[in-house]
């Protein structure tokens, strides 16, 4: 499906909690503009800078920044707020019961700059976090700003955006209440992408992934790595090295097949995480027995190879994996047009 669609005039985007700019450079690939970023991780900051002189980027905390000179000057606010919980106070959940947390932040700025559309955007586990009321008091706390959110609140799967990824987020999407239009989610894409075409010339890329820095593996990792086959986790190896390798996890069942797991050239890849080589969410190379680098993290997440990133290399592996694929946030970028242009009609 082809989400493709022309903005009818310039519309503008504040981004809150920017990170390395993964959804920035999406909703700009899409034809919105940028005209502010906060960001409180300075590496993240510098990242920005580095790659967007022109950006304006706001370096801080959220919590010590007004953003009252944005109203009227801003279509869209986003920000993908990190997770928390409430505490409840009464039986609705209020504005005021959420301060001293960052989605209180974002449904502040959210009220001081009155745009016509807001999304904010989070791990998928936040539809049960707490039995689903968190979310149910995000929903009712925009609502108590004029808000109106979409439901239900979607759940977007990278992987049918064009990402070769399989990492589910979710957008919570709130309309202006005097704003009568419709906003609808972006339909999923035709193609499912491969590790392949990530890392191998292609239509994605017209090179092979560029060289770069990356982690390692220790020695003892290693030996287990070189006997898991291609596709291939924990239980692929033998059975003492499977109990010497799980320690305790392997008396405990389950799945946990993110463990020791090695990653197909015909498959998604799974979704990366802060550290490209922790034990529970290993994502090893296909062929090399090896973490990906630098340039293969980026690539997975559908940055542009040009795209820099700031700081030592834990650094920047943690900025990529918190990121939001740059692909889908291309294919979330055309659906704000989409709405916004029914306005400007």
């Amino acid at each position: 499906m082809d989400n493709k669609v022309k903005p009818n005039k310039d519309y503008h985007v504040l981004e809150l909690f920017a990170g390395a700019g993964g959804l920035a450079i999406g909703l700009e690939k899409a034809g919105l503009k940028c005209v502010g970023l906060s960001e409180i991780d300075k590496w993240a900051c510098q990242t920005l800078r580095n790659n967007r002189p022109n950006w304006n980027v706001i370096e801080g905390d959220v919590r010590e920044h007004s953003f009252v000179e944005y109203k009227g000057r801003v279509n869209v606010v986003t920000g993908g707020f990190p997770c928390q919980a409430f505490s409840y106070a009464g039986k609705k959940l209020g504005l005021a019961d959420a301060r001293g947390t960052l989605f209180y932040e974002f449904a502040r700025v959210v009220s001081e700059v009155q745009p016509e559309i807001c999304l904010g955007e989070n791990v998928r586990g936040l539809v049960n976090h707490d039995g689903g009321k968190t979310l149910k008091g995000m929903i009712s706390i925009l609502d108590e700003i004029g808000y109106a959110v979409v439901t239900p609140v979607k759940v977007l799967k990278a992987v049918n955006y064009n990402v070769l990824q399989k990492r589910g987020r979710i957008f919570i999407v709130g309309v202006r209440k005097e704003i009568l239009e419709k906003y609808t989610y972006p339909l999923p894409c035709n193609k499912i992408y491969t590790l392949k075409d990530a890392l191998k010339k292609g239509k994605l890329y017209k090179t092979n992934v560029p060289k770069s820095e990356g982690s390692s593996y220790p020695e003892s990792k290693r030996k287990v790595f070189d006997l898991v086959p291609p596709k291939g986790y924990w239980r692929d190896l033998p059975v003492e090295v499977q109990k010497d390798y799980m320690k305790k996890s392997y008396y405990l069942g389950g799945g946990k097949t993110g463990m020791a797991r090695r990653i197909g050239w015909d498959e998604p890849c799974l979704t990366l995480m802060c550290s490209p080589a922790q034990k529970q969410t290993d994502r090893c190379h296909p062929d090399e027995t090896r973490p990906f680098t630098i340039r293969e993290y980026a690539r997975i997440q559908t940055f542009p190879d040009d795209w820099t990133f700031a700081g030592a290399i834990s650094q920047r592996y943690k900025q990529i994996g918190n990121a939001v694929p740059v692909n889908l946030a291309k294919e979330i970028g055309f659906s704000l047009i989409a709405f916004l242009n029914k306005i400007y009609d």
